[in-house]
């Protein structure tokens, strides 16, 4: 062998020697600057989309509104990508939680799915929750009508007064947007102080609350309500003469005409990309999440309590959630404003099919 082929030999032998182990211990190090990259990026990306579509009913910092859960637990961060990414992309039978992958009929695509995953298992909530209030988009506080200690006072003279309180909480905080005060019932939900319901057995009444009334506003409550506050709620019902009798009463939810100015305007059109943009689409006209309310043929068709009771009660088999404990009265007005006044200019589209 000659010299300079001995001399190449022993400089592979020494890059070998020493390069290879510098790089070995620089390697991990560079993967994990890589990591952590894709980490900020996928978080990064996500806020914002997470703003304008998921903290309306999540929480501005996933701390969870009503009976939507909590995204910053460790419960939530510790689940498997896998599943996260399932949840996210199909959604929830029997709940809230829509599809939102584009290929379920939603709006993400595959790659934004996987960012959302990255984004609940990494994010730091207080971050996010300081974004979403500096994009406007934070929720309103939710708004619960209050049942008074005179109320209660009242109903703990009656016999059975303890089932009677536990219905009449229920009712007050789930029924009375759509029954009306008194249960006297509204332009879209029938009258509970009924002898014609109250003639009817028990466990038909139930199965009503249980599963909800096809092609109404009457949602199912099964599995937001326990069977011993619908077992309540409904020996109120037969009750109520009773209930009447001691001077309870309810706020009135119903509004027969919504005023309008333009301050009322401007202020449910922020309260619409808050909380109704991210399924009824920009401008109101329509996503597969949820079809178009910036239409001529349902505006003139439905008058502005029907509206109102709409938002404040949802629509049964659908994805629209009650809003009525959740925003207060002014809320849901200037929504009805923001909506009525879109009415000259809206496009006639078929109008939206409550129910499906």
């Amino acid at each position: 062998m000659t010299l300079p082929m001995k001399i190449t030999g022993f400089l592979a032998t020494l890059v070998i020697l020493v390069i290879v182990p510098i790089y070995s211990f620089i390697e991990p190090t560079h993967q994990e600057s890589l990591l952590d990259s894709y980490y900020t990026t996928a978080v990064l990306s996500s806020t914002d989309l997470y703003a304008e579509n998921c903290a309306v009913c999540h929480g501005a910092a996933g701390e969870g509104i009503g009976d939507t859960p909590a995204l910053n637990t460790d419960a939530v961060r510790t689940m498997s990508e896998n599943d996260l990414s399932k949840v996210i992309s199909r959604g929830r039978s029997n709940t809230l939680m829509a599809a939102w992958a584009a290929e379920e009929g939603g709006i993400f695509s595959n790659s934004q799915i996987a960012d959302f995953t990255t984004f609940i298992q990494q994010t730091n909530w207080d971050y996010v929750g300081t974004r979403v209030a500096e994009l406007g988009l934070t929720p309103p506080e939710v708004i619960e009508m209050e049942v008074s200690d005179e109320m209660l006072s009242s109903l703990s003279a009656i016999d059975g007064g303890e089932i009677l309180t536990e219905g009449l909480l229920v009712y007050a905080e789930n029924c009375s947007a759509c029954h009306g005060a008194n249960g006297s019932g509204t332009i879209i939900a029938p009258s509970i102080d009924s002898d014609d319901l109250r003639a009817r057995p028990k466990e038909e009444i139930i199965q009503m609350v249980n599963s909800g009334i096809n092609g109404t506003l009457m949602a199912s409550w099964q599995n937001i309500l326990t069977p011993e506050e619908i077992n309540a709620t409904v020996d109120l019902i037969y009750r109520w003469p009773e209930l009447i009798e001691t001077g309870v009463d309810f706020p009135e939810v119903e509004v027969m005409s919504i005023p309008s100015s333009p301050e009322l305007i401007a202020d449910g059109q922020n309260l619409f990309n808050i909380a109704c943009k991210s399924c009824h689409g920009v401008d109101g006209y329509g996503s597969p999440m949820a079809p178009a309310v910036n239409n001529q043929l349902f505006l003139e068709e439905t008058p502005d309590a029907a509206i109102y009771q709409i938002i404040a009660g949802g629509v049964s088999g659908t994805l629209m959630p009650a809003w009525g404990s959740r925003l207060s009265d002014y809320n849901l007005q200037s929504l009805v404003a923001f909506l009525r006044s879109m009415e000259p200019s809206a496009p006639a589209i078929l109008p939206p099919i409550l129910g499906n």
